[in-house]
C-alpha cells in the first residue's frame, strides 16, 4: 500500500512512516516504533509531537512511560476537508486581493508584456493558451488571421486542436488570405484574395498571438499581452469583416 499521496495532506514521509507503523502495530512506545521504521528514537518522538498537534496520534500513560496510537484513519479525511477549505480561502484571497493588488502594481506595457516563442512547443503553447483564456471568457470566441503558406504547419504540434475548441463550445471567425483552409464546426470563414507571406495572428483579447516562419519553415511566435493592442488589432479585424 502506498501512502505517499497523503504527502499531499501537508505530512512528510516520517510522519507517513510513523502513523502508519501506528496503525500496524496498535498502541506502541518510542522503541518499538523507531525500531519499526528504523527512525532514530530521537527523530520519531520529535515526529510523535507533530503528529499530536495535527490529531493523527495520541497517547497514554503505561507506567512511568507513555504509548502512543493512531487516531482512527477517518481523521485523515478531516485533514483533507481542512486542507480544502484553506485553499478555498487561499483562491478568493488571490482572487480578491492579492492578484488585483499586484496587476496594480505593474505598469501599463512593458517588456514583461510581450513574449518570444519558437519551435513547434511555441505553436502548441500559443494554441493551448487560446483555448484556455477563451474559454474563461463569457463570450467563447476570437478571431485569426491566417495565410495559406502558414496553415499546413500550424496544427502539426496540436493536431487535436479543432476537436478540443469545438467540445469548449469556442467560436472562431477567421479571416483566410488564400485559397485553402478546411470548415469545421463553430466556425465562420471570410476569404482574401492574394497570398501574403507565411503568417498566423490570433486575436484573443487582451492577447495577441502571431506566428511566422523562418528558414526551413521553422516557425517563431511572438504574443502581446496588452488591452490597447489588442482592442485595436478587433477593431480592425470587425471592420474588414463586415466589408466582405
Amino acid at each position: 500500500m502506498n501512502l505517499s499521496t497523503l504527502s499531499s495532506l501537508g505530512l512528510t514521509e516520517r510522519e507517513i512512516a510513523i502513523y502508519q507503523a501506528l496503525i500496524e502495530l496498535g498502541p506502541a512506545s518510542i522503541r518499538d516504533l523507531a525500531a519499526k521504521t528504523a527512525i532514530n528514537r530521537g527523530t520519531t518522538y520529535e515526529t510523535l509531537k507533530v503528529l499530536v498537534t495535527k490529531g493523527m496520534v495520541n497517547y497514554l500513560p503505561k507506567g512511568k512511560r507513555r504509548v502512543f496510537q493512531a487516531e482512527d484513519p477517518d481523521r485523515l479525511l478531516d485533514l483533507a476537508e481542512e486542507k480544502r477549505h484553506q485553499l478555498e480561502a487561499t483562491l478568493s484571497e488571490l482572487k480578491t486581493d492579492i492578484i488585483p493588488g499586484l496587476k496594480h502594481l505593474k505598469p501599463e506595457f512593458s517588456s514583461g508584456n510581450v513574449r518570444f516563442y519558437e519551435g513547434d512547443d511555441g505553436v502548441e503553447w500559443v494554441l493551448r493558451d487560446i483555448l484556455n483564456s477563451v474559454d474563461k471568457l463569457s463570450d467563447k470566441a476570437y478571431c485569426v488571421v491566417s495565410t495559406q503558406a502558414l496553415r499546413e504547419h500550424l496544427y502539426r504540434p496540436f493536431p487535436t486542436f479543432t476537436r478540443q475548441r469545438i467540445a469548449k463550445g469556442i467560436h472562431v471567425r477567421v479571416l483566410a488570405i488564400g485559397e485553402g483552409g478546411d470548415e469545421a464546426e463553430l466556425a465562420e470563414r471570410k476569404w482574401l484574395k492574394g497570398e501574403g507571406d507565411a503568417s498566423y495572428i490570433a486575436i484573443y483579447p487582451p492577447k495577441v498571438a502571431m506566428i511566422s516562419l523562418a528558414d526551413n519553415n521553422y516557425p517563431v511566435v511572438v504574443v502581446i499581452d496588452s488591452d490597447a493592442i489588442a482592442g485595436t488589432q478587433q477593431m480592425m479585424f470587425d471592420t474588414l469583416w463586415q466589408n466582405l
